[in-house]
Order: C-alpha cells, then structure tokens, then sequence
C-alpha cells in the first residue's frame, strides 16, 4: 500500500511517516518546507497549494491529511489564514484526487474543537456542532467538503475528530506550555480553574487509531471520534507531567478561561473500537515517555 502524508514535518505527520514505514508500506511525504536530500518528498506551498503532481505521478492508494493550522489562538488572531490552511487546502487536496486518482482515500484530520462545550459526556459523533473559535468552524467546514466530494462524486472520504492528542516532538498547548515555564520557575500559573478535562490520546495509541479507520471504516464521508474515552481533569493531567519532569514545581490556576478553550472533554469512543481499536498506553505512562523526550532534546 502505498500512503502519502500531506503535513508530514509536524507532529502527527512525522509519526505517521514512521508508523507506516515501520509496517513496510510505502510512504510518501509533503510539506511546505523543502528537504532535497530525502526521497519521495515533495514540497508545496504554504497558501494556494497545487497537489496535482502528488497524485498524477504517484497515484497512492491513501490520502492523510495531517497539515494546515493547529492552533486555536492562532486562529482567533488571522482568521483568514486559517480557513486558507484548514478548509481551502483540504479542498484543493481533494479536486486533485478528483481529477488524477479518484480511488484514493482521504484521511481528513478534524478536531474534537467542531463540539465546543457539550451539553452531555461522553461527545458522540451525532452531539451538536457548536465550535468557540475559527478553528473550530473551519475544521467542521473541511468535514463539509469531505463529505461533498463523497456525495456528489464518490471520492471515499472520513474525516477524524481527534481529541487531545499528545508525545514526543509536541511543541504547543499545555504540557509545552508547562515544560516552557518550568525553565525559568518553580511557580507554575496556568489558564482556569484545573477542574477543565480533556480525553487525552498518546500519539502512538493516535496512529493504531487511524491504521484500524483506514482498514474498516466505510469511507462515506462519515466523522469518527478519535481519543482514549477517558476524562482527566486540567488539574491531573498537569500534576502527572510534572511528577515526571519536575517534581518540585506547584501549580496556580488563575480562575480565567483561555479564549477558544472549551471546559469539558469525553469522548464516546464505540464508533472507533468497532473498528478494531483497544486503547493501550495510559496518560501516566504517555507523558513519562514525553517527559524523558524533553529532557533527552530540549
């Protein structure tokens, strides 16, 4: 099988190249910086990218799309570049499968920010869609045209909404943020109460989660959950990093919501391990391998 990662340089993208190298596929890579001396890499432009060699040359039997924006404050500060990244990429993605190899199946990489705050935990596929920040509208918009391009020209398309994700080689949100300021303090302030949760899922556990999409899931445009189903307050998740990295340092929550952040995550995971899914790696065991990257790297 022959898989091409679009976003291939970031976090989720890189471990995607090696996971499915390591399964002996052939893996083709893309993004926006050039690496001449690597093989079968190929270099597109950040904004307005043309993918039609991608597809008239290699003709791969799977599409990830692992690029665009991932960063909600991002978002809020340049909008437009971030429906340009998240929405206008995924579509130009998809008209170049369209129009060189319309058997590929693309893998569109959503976010569990499409649901906002839920009225009810766990989050299933069907809960209403109430994003707090444009990058959450955009990543719902991206799921529409997946799922255009499935109903009116038969391109087999999924659309992953995938929970808090985290590992070696994340360099954003909270536990960077944590490591960040425990360079220069012992007295660590972070954004709310602690009482927020999130559904954490280690990077590799994330990357079985998409081997087992792509081997059973229909390809109708459909969304699918992609996280642990368990909930883990702010607070835990935060206390369990640092009895890792840096035991001696306390945490303050400073009582005020980060704009964009929604109060509290679970995921309802059946649609995903219908497909074969068994989450291994627990948050405790995640962030020891995350924590000993950092200290091995940073």
């Amino acid at each position: 099988m022959k898989v091409l990662v679009l976003g291939a340089k970031g976090f989720i993208g890189s471990h995607l190249v090696a996971y499915f190298k390591s399964k002996g596929q052939a893996v083709i890579s893309c993004d926006v910086k050039p690496y001449p001396d690597e093989p079968d890499y190929y270099m597109v432009q950040r904004k307005n990218s043309d993918y039609s060699i991608l597809f008239e040359n290699n003709k791969p039997e799977v599409c990830i799309y692992a690029g665009g924006n991932g960063s909600v404050p991002l978002s809020l500060e340049q909008p437009e570049l971030d429906f340009q990244l998240n929405v206008n990429n995924v579509y130009s993605t998809l008209q170049a499968i369209s129009s060189y190899h319309p058997s590929c199946k693309f893998i569109h990489l959503s976010s569990a920010a499409v649901y906002g705050n839920p009225a009810n935990l766990p989050i299933s596929e069907d809960a209403a869609i109430k994003p707090l920040s444009p990058y959450g509208w955009h990543k719902y918009l991206a799921e529409l045209v997946c799922k255009e391009f499935y109903e009116l020209k038969k391109i087999p398309t999924c659309s992953l909404r995938i929970f808090s994700v985290y590992g070696e080689g994340l360099r954003k949100q909270l536990f960077w943020d944590i490591y960040r300021k425990s360079q220069t303090t012992d007295k660590l302030e972070l954004f709310g109460t602690g009482q927020e949760s999130r559904d954490f899922i280690y990077i590799k556990d994330l990357c079985k989660a998409i081997d087992c999409i792509l081997k059973s899931a229909a390809f109708n445009g459909e969304s699918i959950n992609v996280a642990s189903g368990i909930e883990t307050t702010i607070k835990e998740a935060a206390s369990s990093f640092l009895s890792h990295y840096k035991p001696s340092a306390t945490l303050h929550f400073n009582q005020h919501a980060k704009p964009g952040d929604p109060s509290n995550w679970r995921a309802d995971i059946t649609k995903l391990k219908s497909f074969g899914f068994e989450y291994s790696i627990s948050l405790h065991n995640g962030l020891l391998q995350y924590s000993q990257w950092l200290k091995e790297n940073e």
